[in-house]
């Protein structure tokens, strides 16, 4: 093919087809993968109750702290991008879960949920106090 305006357009153009395919290919083989292992937290059941199917943290969630975790504080709230609710947890040690409020009040919704539950390894003992 003779080196025109018209060659390397057309060059330019098929090597952006091919970059755009490439990239739809890479996002459906991302979108293939499983996710991963979510081993830093455990999962709550129906009655609030937090579960001791998996490992659970043995620290306060926060940073430089080293102290045993007594608490999970659960938060859920819309989206910002408005794409579903968002549920945030975090293990804390007493000192720090005093410190917590509700964070994401703009994105309180009628499911809206702040939730503080007692901790503890064998799973037995439940406070809850709720704000919704």
């Amino acid at each position: 093919m003779a080196d025109t305006k018209r060659s390397r357009e057309k060059q330019a153009r098929d090597e952006e087809n091919r970059q755009r395919e490439r990239e739809l290919s890479e996002a459906r083989d991302r979108g293939d993968e499983a996710e991963p292992p979510n081993d830093e937290w455990d999962e709550t059941d129906e009655e609030g109750a937090v579960g001791d199917d998996h490992d659970s943290p043995r620290e306060c969630h926060r940073r430089d702290c080293t102290e045993p975790a007594t608490f999970v504080v659960v938060e859920r709230y819309q989206e910002e991008t408005g794409h579903g609710a968002v549920e945030a947890k975090a293990f804390l040690c007493r000192a720090h879960t005093d410190e917590e409020s509700p964070a994401n009040l703009d994105g309180a919704y009628d499911d809206y949920l702040f939730r503080v539950e007692m901790f503890s390894e064998a799973g037995t003992e439940t406070d809850t106090a709720a704000t919704e």
